[in-house]
């Protein structure tokens, strides 16, 4: 029976790597869609994809858009492996609060349409994947917001979050309180609380059907927007770092990592003296 996967913001860089490796180790037949906003972006990108076993389509998909993720799941009636990758990036030079409301959309509210799109519809033995990092952990968050993201049991509530600190950094008041100033950490956090908060309610049943649901942290890569903020010229890259999601993606399920922070095949702890 043939096969689908589905990544998000796959144009360029870990994604396009994660669509490559996933034409290449999956079987004729199955189909590995590339999404991404732009037209024209996305023809190249298939067209750069070497020729694997599993064919590849282009598939256009701009997680900002509130309806698009739900329409393209439903026309596609979901996917066997699904990677949320999709981000908007961001300088240094860049002020957080010019740049909050678009980051927010597409980092963490495209990542909660793409849960309530692509989960109802996954198969037994699915995957879904959020691509995170290990900034997403409450370690890297003063404790008095803990509990902002900690505990949150719907995907309403963590947006409800993610809406209140991306305000906060709007209008400035995030500057004088306990917030980072890098809205990379507090986005990243809502996007484990999302996946931890999904996850606590199909845990049961997802475990009896195989599937499992997930976030990653493929770790430092070396990129030219990694490249901004930190010196990554010894750091792996995009092909390199997809080999352990890829292992995630199409291997066998670890219940231990069901709903968790995964990074090389190890589970991140959500938060400071607690397994998870």
């Amino acid at each position: 029976m043939s096969r689908t996967a589905l990544v998000t913001g796959a144009t360029q860089g870990l994604g396009l790597a994660l669509v490559a490796g996933l034409a290449a180790r999956m079987e004729p037949g199955d189909t590995v869609y590339l999404t991404g906003r732009d037209p024209e972006r996305v023809e190249r990108a298939v067209a750069s994809v070497p020729p694997g076993r599993a064919r590849v389509r282009g598939e256009l998909l701009d997680v900002a858009d509130p309806d698009a993720a739900e329409a393209l799941a439903a026309r596609l009636g979901g996917a066997d492996v699904v990677v949320g990758n999709a981000v908007m990036r961001v300088g240094p030079d860049d002020d957080p609060r010019g740049i909050v409301d678009g980051y927010a959309e597409v980092n963490n509210f495209g990542t909660t349409r793409l849960l309530r799109a692509f989960a109802p519809r996954l198969p037994d033995g699915g995957r879904l994947l959020v691509v995170a990092s290990s900034l997403g952990t409450l370690h890297h968050l003063a404790p008095v917001l803990h509990d902002r993201f900690d505990g949150r049991t719907t995907l309403d509530e963590v947006d409800a979050a993610v809406g209140a600190w991306r305000d906060a950094v709007a209008d400035g008041s995030a500057r004088g309180g306990d917030w980072p100033g890098f809205v990379n950490i507090p986005s990243k956090i809502g996007q484990v609380a999302a996946v931890r908060a999904l996850a606590a309610s199909r845990r049961e049943a997802d475990r009896r059907r195989g599937i499992l649901l997930a976030a990653v942290c493929p770790g430092m890569i070396n990129t030219p927007t990694s490249g901004l903020w930190w010196d990554v010229s010894g750091a792996p890259t995009p092909d390199e770092a997809a080999g352990p999601l890829l292992d995630l993606a199409l291997g066998p399920v670890d219940p231990a990592m069901y709903g968790e922070l995964v990074r090389h095949g190890r589970v991140l702890p959500w938060k400071p003296g607690v397994g998870s």
